[in-house]
């Protein structure tokens, strides 16, 4: 019997078996909009593995604010931007975060092997750029990318196509759900807290930490707590406040308990300028209530971006940081460069991780000591509702992850009756070739 032409959601085919198409969550330009309605599940063409290159069976994929910004068609038409460079596909799968199996790998790949369970990281990048060859960090060069976001084939889809780098080992006692849902939001909070020396949080540092509830504060407060430091998180609620408790955050801020959030005022509007400052001044009094001391916050960990940054530069400590990662509130961020310059601070960009990071932090995550905080399972077909809820800053506290591959959440390793990954892993590896040519006589 041939190659299947496409599989049911949830049912995983013979190891190594290419089915001819897949089903994806796909976006198009003219559903950009409102998330719940840009993505729709479309069968398209399994993408082959290319020369160095690893396809991977998604067995969940987690849910991440990039994907928002997708479904919009703003900052950035992904769609466009691809097909500028070459790009033929006129549609976007996206998806940044999963779990799954190595199912095929090009000539020349050597870290990974078909059958192996792995969680993959987004950043994707050319070894062989010039800046990276001369020692850039990969995350920054000119060749870098965010997989499922910048670049196409990302795990909202049966098949993902990524790099060998990008491959992590799952954590063997996390569901496949549990698995997809703590790399992007994980290594992006890694990054910024240790990844910008000398302002690298360590024992004793106070850092406030904006949105503590969401997938990016929760793995924040962890990190914090796992260096030594003191984590007091900003919510919206009660609920999303004795979360981020239990998380480990000594303190907690209500920002509801304040009003003056937004653009800074300008400097010639003296009742304007003052009546922010007021605010500022009794956040900043908040904060040493919470944290029990009058010290200022070491690092501002970021990500709101225009409603709160005046705030974040005023509060930082001086000779701080404020590291920021996204602009969700907005683009445009506010400084007064008085408190900048006169109080010695830095304002730092970070974007996602490099491939040690992402290491790092996987790390911790195996050896139990960050947890996924996974708080909603959906199905494939629930990934435009699971956006809009983001979108609209209805989602639970924590991260949120939708099943593909996996037939029903709880599970570590295949189901039961398929028996285990160790037990099928072929040896030796097969080749791209061996797998296609398995495929025309396998079974779905």
């Amino acid at each position: 019997m041939g190659s299947p032409a496409v599989i049911d959601l949830g049912r995983i085919p013979s190891l190594g078996v290419l089915p001819r198409r897949m089903l994806a969550a796909v976006v198009r330009q003219e559903r950009y909009g409102e998330p719940e309605q840009a993505f729709a599940l479309e069968e398209v063409a399994v993408p082959r593995p290319k020369d160095g290159q690893v396809l991977v069976l998604v067995m969940a994929a987690g849910i991440n604010y990039n994907n928002v910004w997708a479904a919009l068609g703003q900052p950035m038409d992904v769609i466009a931007a691809r097909q500028r460079k070459g790009a033929p596909e006129d549609f976007h799968i996206g998806g940044s975060d999963a779990s799954g199996i190595v199912w095929a790998v090009g000539r020349g790949v050597s870290e990974v092997q078909v059958g192996d369970p792995v969680v993959l990281s987004c950043c994707q990048f050319d070894p062989n750029a010039a800046d990276v060859r001369a020692g850039a960090d990969p995350i920054s060069s000119s060749s870098a990318r965010i997989w499922g976001y910048e670049a196409n084939y990302g795990s909202f889809a049966q098949f993902t196509l990524v790099e060998p780098y990008q491959c992590l080992p799952k954590p063997p006692h996390l569901t496949w759900e549990e698995a997809a849902a703590y790399m992007l939001v994980g290594a992006t909070a890694y990054r910024q807290l240790r990844g910008w020396p000398p302002h690298r949080v360590e024992a004793g540092d106070p850092v406030l930490i904006w949105g503590g509830a969401g997938g990016l504060g929760s793995m924040a407060i962890q990190l914090v707590k796992e260096f030594g430091g003191i984590p007091i998180a900003v919510v919206s609620s009660q609920d999303r406040a004795d979360y981020c408790r239990r998380l480990g955050a000594q303190g907690v801020l209500d920002r509801n308990e304040f009003d003056h959030w937004g653009r800074l005022p300008s400097l010639d509007d003296a009742t304007a300028f003052g009546s922010w400052l007021a605010g500022a001044q009794a956040f900043g009094r908040r904060f040493w209530e919470e944290l029990g001391e009058r010290r200022n916050p070491r690092i501002v960990f970021e990500h709101a971006g225009e409603a709160t940054l005046p705030t974040s530069i005023y509060l930082c400590a001086n000779d701080g940081m404020v590291v920021i990662c996204a602009g969700t509130s907005g683009y445009a961020g506010d400084v007064d460069l008085r408190y900048l310059w006169m109080r010695q601070k830095r304002l730092q960009g970070s974007h996602f991780a490099n491939p040690q990071q992402c290491a790092a932090l996987n790390d911790l995550v195996c050896q139990g000591r960050i947890d996924p905080c996974l708080s909603r399972t959906e199905p494939l077909s629930q990934v435009g509702a699971c956006h809009q809820w983001m979108h609209e800053n209805r989602h639970p506290p924590g991260n949120m992850a939708v099943l593909v591959g996996a037939p029903r959440p709880g599970l570590t390793d295949l189901p039961p009756e398929l028996g285990s990954l160790a037990d099928a892993r072929p040896t030796p590896r097969p080749t791209l070739e061996a797998a296609l040519s398995q495929a025309q006589g396998g079974r779905a």
